[in-house]
Formats: structure tokens, C-alpha cells, sequence
């Protein structure tokens, strides 16, 4: 059995370090934190408990296939896994708003033209069925298989040009145009805009910079469904976790890796902060790469023999502001899961998060707000309390300084304003609130997009170091649970194919 160190336990990379014990490797984590499962955070306090990562689940068929593929209990066994429906009620600057329900394209056509009038469910219909096409064209490069290495082919937008009528007959070709540009032609009422360009912010995008095939997220929300993991997203790495240990991986927690041990050109293992060192055959680093040439004592792991991308300005890892709130009084049955309220002014939303394009920001007064609402008897100390968790995308540095209580007290008082729209009565049932700022929760990676010249590609997983590869969402295919889950399958698939595997059939 080949020793195998594995740096960091977030969930890219122990689903490594599972796929990676279940081949026959024997598999050691070194974490310098004290607990696994990355962003999957959890904060609890007097019988409530929140998230304060990722809420929901989608693509769930990933995490599926990483608990069929390393033992015999499937996920449902080790998780309550529930759909969420709706999938998400929206509440538009002009008062409108509208639920949209789960994995339905018909009901979400029916849902948008009844609160939106007649045409609207037809038009965003027309725009998912297209999202469709740019994710046909790319759903094995980007989420399946190593990233290639000619990966300047995926800076082309697959995202299909509109037809159109007329004299010039009919677009041929992918477009190039952004997604504000797309929802601006394609959508034309500000509240569809409004939802088109919330999906990618959520998942911290600039719409306006963002290539057109960005339509596939809500493409992927609206397909596959959204999914509550019961007690909490926690619970999802609290199971990966325990699939490890049952797997026999290893765990040092408190462990930090300050080297990467090499010898005759290839990763030997890893040296810790106290001075041990750790054989291994292979090391999988579950670090941002722009952090590896640092471990590597100055040898550049992303050499001409590497697959990294070079990230171009619009690719800007953004922040997530976060606030938990106890409430007093019961959680009513009508309440509804996930509500997002969308900001008033979107020009002032975008630029104070990604700057007015002279690198200027100014605070949005009301910014986007999600809302999180979980019927989850774990998350509240009895059915006469509920558990709320706010969020909002924000630029980790600038405008505002995190690190200053009294500003950060102002902006969580003003997402709670915001939130009224979705909690009637809000601020008189708040008990107490936790803030969870930008500089605890760190920067958000979005998933992996085609288009824009390959901006928005992520570093490969092989690295110019024999015996090193890169895994999470800093790293092909990107970030968030379920593409986190797609980079741990793709790094185990080249460890124990060989380099020149192409992923799975």
C-alpha cells in the first residue's frame, strides 16, 4: 500500500483521502485547524445551531456516488436528505414576489407568469433551455474530467447566440457576451434580470463580467433540485468525515504543513510546524495554489508542465457576511425555506461589492439578502424558538473594514432591515445574533465557468511536481460542496489511473 499525505480536510479533500483509503492507499490528513469539512461551518449556541457556510445541497448525485463508491452505506443511510420546496421565494424591489418551486420547469414557468405576468415564465423557460445547451457542451471538461491541457478551447462560450427573426436570419454559434448583457436581451423585466444575476452572485460572480454560460447555475438549481441535509450542511462533512475514520484514514488536527518534502524531483511527503516530517508517495494539497510555490521552498509547482490558467481580473474571489439569529416564537408552517430579497438598486449592489470600474466602492445600503429558514428540529432549542441565518455577498476588502465592530454591527443591522420582507416582525423576535464577518468566514471560490478567454477556469489538479496534485475549490472544477466533492474524484482518479486518465466513463 502507497503512503498518501493529504493536506487540509476540507471536503475536496477528503473525498480524496476516501476514494484514495478504498483503492487500498493508506491515507494520512494533516489539518491546521482543529476540525475538518472546510467551509462547512456550523456555529452553536443555547440549543440553536447554524450554518454558516452553504446552506444547501445541489448536485447531490456527487456526494451519492462518493458514499456508493467507498462503502456499503449510501448517503441517504448516513444523512436525512430532503428536497426543499419551494425551492426559493423571491421578493423584488417593487414589492412582487414569487415562489418557485423545486426541480419543476413547468411550475417555474407557471409560478413566474402568474406573479410576473403572462410571457415572463416563457422567457426565463427559453433561457434555462439554453443554459442547457452550454451545460450539455460542458458538463464532463469542467466538472468530470482533469482539465485539459489545451484549456484555451473552454475560453469560448458554449452559451448558444439567440436566434433570432429577420433579415439576417437565424444566430449561429456561441455567444460572447456577459450574463448582464444575456438577461438584459434575453430577459428585458428587471425583476427576471434580477433573478438571473442574484444566482451568480450568490456564488460570487459580477454579473457584469461573468461569461453568458454563468447561466447554468440556476440552470443546475432548477434541474437537479435543492437539498437540505437534516441537523445542517455540518452534518454532510460530519459523515464524510466518519466515512473516513471507517475507511482508516488518518487525522492529525492542529497540524500545519509548513513544507513539501521532495526527492529526485518528486513529492516525498510533508514536513509539519514542530519540525516532523511524514513520508508519503503522494501529497494532495487541499490549499489555494497561488499558496503552494511556498511550500515547495521557491520550486515553481506550476511550470510549464502544470495545467493553471491564469486568472484575469474578472475573476475576484468575493466574501460572504453572515449573520445567525435566535428568535423567540414558533416557526409557522407556511414559512418558506430559502427567501431571497433582492436589492433595490443592483448598479449599487455590483459596485460596491465589485467596485464601479475605477476601483471604487461605496457600502449598498440594502444589499441582496438570502434568508434561511430550515424545519429542523436540531437547530432550535424547542418548537417555541427558530433559527434564522442571513447572508450576503461582500468585497472582502474595502469598503468596509471588517476588523471594526462598530461597522460590522452596522452592516448586520442592515441585512436584518432587509430581511424584514421575508420575516414580518424580525427585529422584536431576535433573542440575541452571532456575526459571522468575512475575515472568519474567508473568500468564497465560485465553480469553474467556460468562456471570457478562461478567466473563470481554475488551476488543474496535476501539478509540474511529480506526485502533486492540487484539490478543492481553489482548484479545477471550482468551489462549492458538490464541485469540491468532482475535484476530490478527479485527483483519486489520477492517483490511481496514472496522469494520462481522462476521467471517469
Amino acid at each position: 500500500m502507497a503512503g498518501i499525505a493529504v493536506i487540509g480536510a476540507g471536503m475536496g479533500a477528503m473525498a480524496a483521502a476516501a476514494r484514495l483509503a478504498v483503492a487500498g492507499h493508506r491515507v494520512a490528513v494533516f489539518e491546521r485547524d482543529a476540525t475538518y469539512g472546510g467551509a462547512l461551518r456550523r456555529f452553536a449556541r443555547d440549543g440553536f445551531a447554524f450554518d454558516t457556510g452553504p446552506g444547501l445541497l445541489h448536485l447531490p448525485a456527487v456526494y451519492r456516488d462518493l458514499f456508493l463508491k467507498t462503502g456499503r452505506e449510501p448517503l441517504e443511510s448516513c444523512v436525512a436528505l430532503t428536497q426543499v420546496d419551494p425551492a426559493s421565494r423571491h421578493v423584488f424591489a417593487d414589492g412582487t414576489s414569487v415562489a418557485l418551486p423545486n426541480a419543476s420547469r413547468a411550475g417555474v414557468l407557471a409560478a413566474l407568469d402568474e406573479a410576473l405576468g403572462a410571457g415572463a415564465g416563457e422567457r426565463w423557460s427559453d433561457l434555462v433551455g439554453r443554459a442547457r445547451e452550454a451545460w450539455d457542451a460542458t458538463r464532463r471538461p469542467l466538472l468530470e474530467e482533469p482539465l485539459w491541457a489545451d484549456w484555451r478551447v473552454l475560453g469560448r462560450d458554449p452559451y448558444p447566440a439567440v436566434r433570432r427573426r429577420g433579415l439576417f436570419g437565424r444566430g449561429k454559434g456561441p455567444t460572447t457576451a456577459t450574463l448582464a448583457e444575456v438577461a438584459r436581451r434575453e430577459l428585458a423585466d428587471p425583476r427576471l434580470i434580477a433573478l438571473l444575476e442574484s444566482h451568480a452572485l450568490a456564488y460570487g460572480f459580477d454579473p457584469r463580467g461573468a461569461p453568458a454560460s454563468a447561466a447554468v447555475l440556476p440552470y443546475m438549481e432548477q434541474t437537479f433540485g435543492s437539498w437540505y441535509v437534516g441537523g445542517g450542511m455540518r452534518a454532510l462533512a460530519d459523515a464524510l468525515y466518519e466515512r473516513c475514520r471507517a475507511r482508516r484514514v488518518e487525522f492529525a488536527f492542529g497540524a500545519e504543513v509548513t513544507r513539501i518534502v521532495e526527492k529526485d524531483g518528486r513529492a516525498a511527503g510533508v514536513e509539519l510546524a514542530d519540525g516532523r516530517l511524514a513520508e508519503a508517495e503522494w501529497v494532495v494539497a487541499g490549499v489555494d495554489p497561488v499558496q503552494l510555490p511556498g511550500l515547495c521552498a521557491g520550486r515553481d509547482p506550476w511550470g510549464a508542465d502544470a495545467v493553471r490558467p491564469d486568472p484575469g481580473p474578472g475573476d475576484r474571489a468575493t466574501a460572504r457576511l453572515t449573520v445567525c439569529l435566535a428568535l423567540r416564537g414558533a416557526r409557522p408552517q407556511e414559512a418558506v425555506h430559502r427567501t431571497v430579497v433582492h436589492a433595490p438598486d443592483r448598479a449599487a449592489e455590483l459596485a460596491g461589492v465589485f467596485g464601479d470600474g475605477y476601483g471604487l466602492r461605496e457600502p449598498c445600503a440594502r444589499p441582496t439578502v438570502t434568508v434561511l429558514r430550515p424545519d429542523d428540529p436540531a437547530t432550535r432549542p424547542d418548537d417555541g424558538h427558530e433559527a434564522v441565518t442571513l447572508t450576503a455577498t461582500v468585497a472582502p476588502h474595502g469598503p468596509v473594514d471588517w476588523y471594526d465592530a462598530e461597522a460590522l454591527a452596522d452592516e448586520a443591522d442592515r441585512l436584518t432591515d432587509v430581511a424584514e420582507a421575508a420575516v414580518p416582525g424580525l427585529r422584536e423576535r431576535v433573542l440575541w445574533r452571532e456575526i459571522v464577518p468575512p475575515t472568519e468566514s474567508g473568500l468564497v471560490p465560485g465553480p469553474a465557468l467556460a468562456g471570457q478567454e478562461g478567466r473563470f477556469l481554475r488551476p488543474g489538479n496535476r501539478t509540474a511536481i511529480p506526485g502533486l496534485y492540487a484539490v478543492g475549490g481553489w482548484s479545477h472544477p471550482g468551489g462549492g460542496p458538490a464541485h469540491a466533492g468532482m475535484s476530490g474524484a478527479i485527483v483519486a482518479g489520477l492517483i490511481v489511473n496514472g496522469d494520462d486518465w481522462h476521467g471517469s466513463t
